[in-house]
């Protein structure tokens, strides 16, 4: 793959997954812009930046002195949008990725092909932006909460995936699609991603909440 005239901006740059990603990108070819919190933070793979990823208006001029951009990688995770980061990414893989999923399936039969293929697709991605994964941070783990609902999850970025899913839910549907169907979408992510994955929901009553809580969970401990 060849991510030449692509420029992309990536964020946690300095260190561990962020600075591999960017390793792979710059061998592919692309442009990149490096943002982190390390002061005088400096790199010989592209134009790199000190910034506070809390602070909206210091992310704003940065963003404002980058310009155009294809893709943002947002490996930091917490992250304070400004108008222009807004735009390019959504509420969900904003923590991680800025990334465009395209899905068909037979959905005139029920959900679960649909939701398995987009779950290994997403999970191929994501090991592929690894690398050889020397160098990352294998480990990470956020509390999730969502109104009356808490969650945890934990991974580990080892290559040997596994799915331990202690998650309940009071009904069998939400809108029209089965909920027993969301172990299965993280159970295919595991897999094909390479992870072992631990989600766990503490307390919580809303259905909505809980795998809401969850899926976001999963976004901030990668």
């Amino acid at each position: 793959m060849s991510l030449t005239g692509k420029k992309i901006v990536i964020t946690g740059a300095a260190g561990g997954l962020g600075a591999g990603v960017a390793k792979v990108a710059f061998d592919q070819g692309a442009e990149l812009v490096l943002l982190d919190v390390v002061d005088n933070f400096t790199s010989e793979l592209g134009q790199a930046y000190s910034v506070d990823l809390l602070d909206a208006a210091a992310v704003q001029a940065v963003f404002d002195d980058i310009g155009d951009f294809d893709v943002l990688a947002n490996i930091a995770g917490g992250f304070a949008m400004g108008p222009t980061v807004d735009a390019t990414a959504d509420e969900f893989w904003q923590r991680m990725f800025d990334i465009n999923v395209s899905a068909s399936g037979d959905l005139h039969i029920d959900f679960h092909h649909t939701t398995e293929d987009s779950a290994l697709a997403l999970g191929e991605a994501f090991s592929k932006s690894l690398g050889d994964r020397k160098g990352i941070t294998r480990f990470g783990q956020a509390h999730s909460a969502m109104d009356e609902t808490l969650s945890r999850v934990v991974v580990d970025c080892s290559n040997r995936p596994y799915l331990i899913w202690k998650v309940n839910f009071s009904k069998p549907k939400l809108g029209e699609m089965d909920t027993e169907l969301f172990k299965e979408w993280f159970q295919a992510f595991s897999q094909t991603a390479g992870i072992t994955l631990h989600v766990e929901n503490l307390y919580g009553e809303n259905n909505h909440h809980i795998i809401e809580s969850c899926f976001k969970g999963l976004a901030r401990a990668l």
